[in-house]
């Protein structure tokens, strides 16, 4: 599974300015944990999905088929949607 957060860490990373006031190149806010990979379990039917079905997996989010790496050895989900908790404790 591929999980997608956002690509920067400030909303405008192309309006940053330093000390200076000079504007700081955009890619110093590139966000690392931007993409991630993991491995997960599934059901065997998963592995027939064909290219690009969409799917809601529990408490993750939504995902996607690949349609380039996506293959029954091997099947790969992107990510598309977060689900958001908004249940707080009282």
């Amino acid at each position: 599974m591929r999980l997608y957060d956002r690509l920067f860490t400030e909303p405008r990373p192309d309006a940053v300015r330093g000390e200076d006031g000079e504007y700081l190149p955009f890619t110093d806010f590139l966000n690392p944990e931007s993409a991630k990979e993991i491995t997960a379990y599934a059901e065997p039917a998963a592995k027939n999905l064909p290219a690009e079905s969409r799917w809601q997996f529990e408490r993750l989010g939504y995902f996607v088929t690949d349609r380039k790496d996506h293959r029954p050895e091997q099947p790969v989900f992107n990510r598309t949607v977060t689900l958001k908790d908004s249940w707080q404790p009282k």
